[in-house]
């Protein structure tokens, strides 16, 4: 199988790399692209040495199976034809074909069988905040429908890419020193402060970061739950938080809940606060899956329940969701392509 990294070089393209290998995907032969920037470097991938091509308008994906694209949703539009004309499935991390209505959009523990149905041979991957509050909320759904979620996430700074990752820690340096710190990738510093604000903020007062869990929820779940977000940047580095209050037509016990996590797809349990025990980013940078803890019944609300989760962003949130969609699609035949 012949497969393509579109934005090799992020922080995603590099996840990318990792959890190919990880995971042992099958690859005969990996191409890598990049813009101008980037094209010329040299990566190493199972003990062989990669060089990034300068991403173009020719017949480079010619005999690519699978591309995953990871460069931000200018250059998904701009090349998705390019990419995906001679036959390649393209899956998107860019938010460029989310809310196309010809365009899957996918979370493996939600809606795997979706990706088979893609006319533009394009599979959308969701926004992270949306991927694992979905894989938590369908172990719920599969015990009473989800009429209504209230969601506050604490977003690591890894979110606003690889550079963003290394500003906290030049001003944490900066003020212990007593100098002015460098703002740069985000609108305030970052290093002691959390912002509530991720995204530019749309019409009704919401973030387009919080509309995308609003509208991804319900294409991706097939359902007419509605989604009340608060996104705020923290200063952790690689995992997103979230507290979710979710409202079911039946009461769910905290107990019910709790065993449908255990025996969900993708999840984890952690939750025994009498030990202080429940998930935290620190601990979980590099995972595969998505931690619940401090489940809880909702006190304002006899059908409510209440829950924390951490997963890494990068990760689950981003390469590894991509790569489980391209695993399903070979499970069920459509990969490699037949040629």
């Amino acid at each position: 199988m012949k497969v393509a990294i579109v934005g090799a070089s992020g922080a995603v393209g590099q996840e990318f790399l990792r959890v190919l290998d990880e995971r042992n995907f099958p690859i005969d032969e990996l191409v890598l692209f990049g813009s101008q920037r980037s094209a010329g470097r040299k990566y190493t991938f199972r003990g062989k040495e990669i060089e990034v091509k300068l991403l173009q308008h020719n017949d480079d994906f010619k005999g690519v199976d699978v591309a995953f694209t990871s460069a931000g949703g200018g250059t998904s539009k701009e090349f998705a034809e390019t990419i995906t004309k001679h036959g390649a499935i393209m899956i998107d991390n860019s938010s460029a074909f989310r809310m196309d209505e010809d365009v899957p959009l996918v979370v493996p523990e939600c809606n795997a069988e979706d990706a088979l149905a893609r006319p533009r041979n394009i599979i959308a991957n969701p926004n992270c905040t949306t991927i694992m509050m979905v894989v938590a909320l369908q172990a719920l759904e599969n015990i009473s429908h989800i009429k209504k979620v209230h969601v506050s996430s604490y977003q690591a700074a890894s979110g606003a890419g690889a550079a963003a990752m290394a500003e906290p820690y030049e001003q944490y340096r900066q003020v212990l020193a007593g100098e002015k710190p460098t703002v740069d990738k985000f609108a305030y510093q970052l290093a002691f402060n959390v912002i509530p604000q991720i995204d530019v903020f749309t019409e009704n007062g919401y973030t387009k970061e919080e509309m995308k869990m609003y509208n991804e929820t319900k294409k991706i779940m097939h359902t007419d739950c509605a989604v009340s977000a608060m996104c705020v940047r923290v200063p952790s580095l690689r995992c997103h938080s979230e507290s979710v209050w979710a409202e079911t037509e039946e009461p769910v016990s905290v107990e019910q809940f709790q065993e449908a996590i255990r025996n969900g797809k993708g999840l984890q349990l952690e939750d025994n606060p009498a030990e202080k025990v429940y998930p935290m980013p620190l601990f979980h940078e590099n995972c595969d899956d998505v931690f619940v803890g401090r489940v809880r019944k909702d006190l304002a609300n006899p059908n409510g329940i209440t829950f924390w989760l951490v997963s890494d962003q990068i990760k689950k949130g981003a390469a590894l969701n991509a790569v489980q969609i391209a695993e399903y699609l070979i499970e069920k035949g459509d990969l490699p392509l037949k040629k």
